[in-house]
């Protein structure tokens, strides 16, 4: 048994699969969980690097998801959580059902912000841990055709910066925010967005490049990152273009059929 602990949530594709093998590479044991079988096949790849490696596969967009999970850690201390785990959903917001737009709200918000609360307390309470959240670029401009997943993301992205500012005079605690723009992931297809401008980009950012920006800025105790610098750039400008030229400008990225025009 190594003598430091991650939980990351999220963890059977993309970032959350990368985070999770850096995070073994570094020597801690790992508690893995994504609401797919997946995750089981995930875990045996992590164990190439001699840390012990448990999964679960959980529903994090429910409270007692986030519970079966936390109890898969067996009261042992999180040294580390990467809240990495979301989904998104493609479309108008007036067709799309309303178990679609909720199941994002409570994966992305209120599974995410429980999680993060249950751990965060006891790193507090000791002064010692790290925190990754992975919010998005998304949460810097409304999201014409995806405006539900959006709007989390801006949650997301307040939320983890009003925390740090909460918890500033526990010098032990580190929080960052993880911000990638498109990543070559199977966000797109799981969200129906594969005939959107975005979705059918071939030039998506690579998940282990983006979890690498993410781990390095963890680890040199940076407050966020945006990964890429195009997305960097994205972020600059989204503090001085208004609301409707940004919503327009997703729309040509998001809305259904828009990979047919370019």
């Amino acid at each position: 048994m190594a003598d430091k602990f991650a939980i990351i949530t999220g963890a059977s594709t993309g970032i959350g699969f990368e985070l999770a093998t850096l995070a073994a590479k570094d020597g801690y044991d790992i508690l893995v969980v994504a609401d797919e079988p997946l995750i089981d096949a995930a875990a045996q790849d992590f164990k190439q690097f001699g840390t012990q490696v448990s999964s679960v596969m959980a529903d994090l967009s429910t409270i007692q998801g986030v519970d079966q999970l936390l109890g898969a850690a067996n009261g042992r201390r999180v040294d580390l959580l990467c809240a990495n785990a979301g989904h998104g959903l493609g479309h108008a917001f007036l067709d799309q059902q309303v178990k679609d737009w909720r199941h994002v709200i409570d994966t992305n918000i209120v599974g995410t912000i429980y999680l993060v609360q249950r751990v965060l307390k006891d790193m507090v309470a000791r002064d010692e841990g790290k925190l990754l959240v992975t919010g998005s670029i998304a949460g810097y401009m409304p999201g014409s055709f995806h405006a539900v997943y959006n709007g989390t993301k801006a949650f997301v992205d307040s939320f983890v910066a009003a925390i740090k500012n909460e918890v500033k005079e526990s010098k032990g605690v580190t929080i960052t925010n993880l911000m990638p723009g498109p990543v070559d992931t199977e966000f797109f297809a799981r969200g129906d967005m594969l005939d959107t401008s975005v979705g059918a980009d071939p030039n998506k950012r690579d998940p282990a490049l983006v979890a690498k920006d993410g781990w390095d800025a963890l680890m040199a105790g940076k407050a966020s990152v945006f990964s890429g610098l195009k997305t960097k750039v994205q972020g600059v400008l989204a503090n001085v273009i208004p609301n409707a030229v940004l919503a327009e400008q997703h729309r040509g990225m998001a809305e259904p059929g828009s990979a047919k025009d370019g």
